[in-house]
């Protein structure tokens, strides 16, 4: 186990050191709307929680990530409220983010069928590094493994805290929805051995609505195919995620395909396979993702296991000022 946390440490470019740090992520979207965007706050008018957890590469068991969040539309504020808490562990807790934001999303329907929704996100951030629980290779020992102390200098400070900023806007009718965000605003300094700012993170989100089977045979959010995509860069890594979610009575589904971008070559990344259960009769919606791994690391440490549950509580029935976005439910 002292070998995989060097190892993973190697992996992710020892982010905790140096200005190369990116944000975790998730595979299904739309299942944490806010984190993606912050515009997406309020959309679904009644208070709605979501629970997120993901393990990737489980085969190592180091990459944890938790997420939980509520949001809900505030007629005197003319838009919606919302609150994220997050926290993403690497190297079996060697190295943990936390975040807890507060967001507010100004709603304007502009006509009878467009809309567009303005979001604004704080973020208190916390970065911690647990320097006792590393281990580096001066500290092998042919026979006995990992016995002997370490000539590394540990750092002045294993602890960061900052201030962050986030903006995003969402414009949608009912046929389609597009988007754009840009996260780390402020780029907080998040370095323990020198300066290392967080660089800030764009994103954009599309989608369209395409109904299936006659009319009579759906509802608002039911018998639909959306197609869509999403694009988040942050450094120097980039990223597309191109789909097809579908939408039938009380079952959801889709397939996606993630492409990393590069200035010299395009990877392919991972398949996303998706499936869900979101009744109409019931305020619950819970959704399973594997991302089964098809870049030069293959499928060897697992991929990532992704598992969600939304529940929207009862709220004062109210006319809707806008159709609600059919983007997927998952």
């Amino acid at each position: 186990m002292a070998l995989k946390r060097l190892i993973v440490l190697v992996i992710t470019g020892v982010s905790a050191f140096q200005a190369w740090a990116q944000d975790p992520h998730f595979s299904q979207f739309y299942a944490n709307p806010i984190y993606l965007n912050p515009a997406f706050a309020g959309v679904a008018q009644c208070p709605t929680v979501h629970a997120n957890y993901r393990n990737q590469y489980p085969g190592m068991g180091v990459y944890q990530t938790y997420s939980t969040s509520i949001d809900q539309y505030v007629d005197e504020l003319n838009g919606g409220l919302g609150l994220i808490i997050l926290q993403d562990e690497s190297a079996n807790r060697t190295l943990r983010l936390t975040e807890a934001s507060l967001v507010y999303s100004y709603h304007l329907k502009v006509n009878r069928k467009f809309s567009v929704l303005t979001g604004f996100q704080g973020t208190f951030r916390q970065r911690a590094l647990d320097w006792g629980n590393l281990t580096f290779p001066d500290q092998i020992d042919p026979f006995y493994g990992f016995v002997k102390p370490t000539n590394e200098i540990a750092p002045n400070q294993t602890n960061t805290s900052n201030v962050d900023l986030s903006i995003g806007m969402v414009g949608f009718t009912e046929n389609f929805y597009f988007g754009a965000s840009a996260h780390h605003l402020t780029q907080p300094d998040e370095g323990f051995f020198r300066k290392g700012n967080l660089p800030v993170k764009v994103g954009a989100q599309a989608g369209a609505t395409l109904r299936m089977g006659r009319k009579r045979l759906y509802n608002s959010l039911d018998n639909l195919l959306i197609p869509n995509v999403v694009y988040q860069g942050q450094g120097g890594a980039h990223q597309i995620t191109a789909g097809v979610s579908f939408n039938r009575g009380p079952v959801s589904g889709g397939l996606a395909y993630r492409q990393a971008l590069g200035a010299v070559s395009y990877n392919p990344d991972a398949l996303v396979v998706l499936v869900g259960l979101a009744p109409n009769d019931v305020p619950w919606r819970f959704g399973y993702s594997y991302d089964y791994t098809i870049s030069p690391l293959k499928n060897t440490l697992g991929g990532a296991h992704e598992v969600t549950l939304s529940y929207r509580l009862a709220c004062r029935t109210r006319k809707a000022r806008y159709n609600e976005i059919k983007c997927p439910k998952f």
